[in-house]
């Protein structure tokens, strides 16, 4: 058996078993449930708020840039903890052992995080259909640019949290290296408001970003075509989302296996080991 195709396999087999059991987890569901309802809380809190200069309804407009925040949250820093821990437990320096095992392991994260978007995605869009108007205005059409907005989406953010996820020191670190800087990239992407009620600089500087175009692309998909003229050049400008989210997704295929091979050369037993004593003295 090619023993590429046999790491890819294992990888899959992983990150299909760690799906399902993060679905009977109580702590995962208890997340989900967290994040949908507060996501549903706004949304009902704002139902008769109008969107400044259209009539579209608030919750019309936020839930697709919802949707694509909690996408480009979720992938960037579930892998960066998942990374961080793991490098500190042994589990990467096992499959680091393996023939090709850093290849299986970045297939079954991949997988693992892809699919652990599926029950929050759920949660928030079932409902919504029931509490809201005009949820979905583009029928088959939109559901397929959800489709391929999520899939460039996901290729293009996983990479950064894997990224994330080598270089931080320590899994603490996690959340002021990496939380930090995601929330505040969110924040000015135009999730809860148009972007064009921030300043000049700050439009630029979201833009370079994907998060802010999986937001346009998921409105996009939501939203009628007259909602485009309180977007940025009062166009869904489809390429250049395809483009940008691209360009991530090419920028990750090519730097984050450089950079987890280096990370796998650096880590040994005695590495694992200290970071095992500096855990259990940070417990304390």
């Amino acid at each position: 058996m090619n023993p590429t195709r046999h790491a890819i396999g294992l990888g899959l087999r992983r990150g299909w078993t760690e799906f399902v059991l993060s679905l009977r987890s109580s702590q995962d569901q208890g997340f989900y449930l967290f994040m949908g309802l507060a996501a549903l809380a706004y949304l009902w809190f704002n139902r008769n708020s109008e969107v400044e200069g259209t009539d579209l309804l608030l919750p019309t407009f936020a839930l697709p840039s919802i949707l694509g925040a909690l996408l480009a949250f979720g992938v960037v820093i579930g892998p960066a903890y998942a990374l961080a821990m793991e490098r500190e437990d042994g589990t990467l320096l096992r499959h680091k052992a393996l023939p090709h095992g850093m290849q299986g392991y970045v297939t079954g994260q991949l997988l693992f995080h892809s699919l652990g978007l599926l029950p929050l995605l759920l949660v928030i869009l079932v409902p919504s259909f029931l509490l809201f108007d005009d949820v979905m205005s583009n029928g088959l059409a939109g559901w397929a640019t959800v489709a391929w907005v999520t899939v460039l989406g996901l290729l293009a953010t996983l990479p950064i949290g894997m990224i994330l996820g080598s270089v931080v020191p320590s899994v603490q670190k996690v959340g002021t290296w990496g939380m930090l800087p995601i929330i505040v990239l969110t924040s000015i992407s135009g999730i809860f408001y148009p972007i064009q009620a921030l300043w000049g600089w700050v439009q630029v500087v979201a833009q370079v970003f994907p998060t802010y175009w999986i937001g346009l692309g998921m409105r996009s998909a939501f939203l009628p075509d007259a909602a485009a003229s309180i977007e940025v050049g009062d166009s869904w400008r489809t390429g250049m989302t395809v483009l940008v989210l691209g360009a991530w997704a090419v920028f990750g295929l090519l730097i984050t296996p450089r950079v987890l091979r280096r990370m796998a050369r650096r880590t040994s037993g005695s590495q694992v080991l200290e970071a095992k004593e500096a855990a259990l003295q940070w417990v304390k």
